[in-house]
């Protein structure tokens, strides 16, 4: 247990399972609802849920005290009441495998959402989340390994992705519609022997 001691302490979600950091903040990326000219749009869209926040966003044309474009804004994003940052999914945090989705397939995605943090939570009341590979997702909630660990994809994920990627590689083959839908002679062809 002196070891215990001597690692870092992972937050851990309601249910007491590590989420994989110390600080979730050093994974968040900008706030869903900054606008790309650094509005809020959560004060705009939605000033029922806060008045005060949306009469003092409001004052200032909308600006987010914490996306100014020098980089040196009036707060931290973890300052901010509505703060919120979902993950893009389109490649895992923790070893860099891109999501490979299939059109008109039910296959199960090779990223899935992790929360590093939940609305609603005592501490921040923010939703932070990131995008794992299924593989990685199930280390770090198996408490062994970080988000921020500096891996390779695991060699299921790699073949599940390259399996994924030669579908689509053979999509862009050309057959004609003979060779697609080829059913066998036909009695027309066969008619005249």
């Amino acid at each position: 247990m002196l070891l215990d001691a001597l690692l870092p302490r992972d937050e851990e979600d309601p249910s007491g399972t590590s989420v994989g950091v110390e600080d979730p903040y050093e994974h968040a990326g900008h706030c869903d609802h900054v606008t790309g000219d650094g509005k809020c749009r959560y004060a705009f869209d939605f000033p029922e849920h806060d008045p005060e926040f949306a009469a003092e966003r409001r004052a200032e044309e909308f600006a987010c005290p914490a996306a100014a474009a020098d980089g040196d804004g009036e707060w931290e994003w973890a300052d901010c009441p509505h703060y919120r940052s979902t993950t893009d999914g389109e490649e895992c945090a923790r070893c860099g495998l891109e999501e490979r989705r299939v059109a008109h397939e039910d296959e199960r995605p090779l990223l899935e959402e992790h929360h590093l943090s939940y609305r609603g939570e005592a501490e921040t009341g923010h939703e932070i989340t990131v995008s794992l590979c299924r593989w990685c997702h199930a280390k770090v909630h198996d408490s062994w390994a970080s988000v921020g660990d500096d891996a390779n994809p695991d060699p299921e994920a790699i073949a599940a992705a390259e399996g994924r990627r030669s579908a689509e590689q053979s999509e862009f083959g050309f057959e004609t519609a003979a060779e697609r839908f080829d059913t066998g002679p036909t009695t027309e062809d066969t008619d005249g022997e």
